[in-house]
């Protein structure tokens, strides 16, 4: 079951690099996310479930499903992927592409891991919904 990740919302320092600062939005730790585990955020666009894979890369997506809109937060994540926990949809958290029978893709968002927290694209807490 995910989490929702309680974010300070706090620009990312000196972490993001040189030359993009204001760029990025330090929203958790790595480690407050299991291995294969998923925790949410709120944004203005809506919710994005940020996933853990098994080799401790991160992805940040819309947190529903193109079929029935089910919140992939709450699915299983192997590999790659993820999977709906409503009807077995399989996304891809690399492109949010669904894999297999189904049609249909998810928003995916920037997100990165730097000295040890999480990341995501600033433009997310600045845009407004569409």
């Amino acid at each position: 079951m995910s989490s929702t990740i309680e974010s300070t919302t706090r620009p990312a320092t000196a972490a993001a690099g040189k030359g993009d600062m204001g760029r990025w939005i330090d929203i958790a730790a790595l480690d407050d996310i299991p291995p294969r585990g998923a925790r949410v955020i709120r944004t203005r666009l809506g919710c994005i479930a940020i996933f853990r894979t098994h080799d401790d890369r991160v992805f940040a997506l819309d947190d529903r499903c193109p079929h029935k809109g089910g919140a992939l937060s709450d699915g299983l994540v192997h590999g790659h992927a993820v999977t709906c926990p409503l009807h077995a949809w399989v996304i891809s958290l690399e492109d949010g592409r669904v894999q297999g029978g189904g049609e249909g893709r998810v928003g995916t968002h920037m997100v990165r891991v730097a000295a040890g927290r999480i990341l995501i694209d600033a433009s997310l807490a600045t845009r407004n919904a569409a």
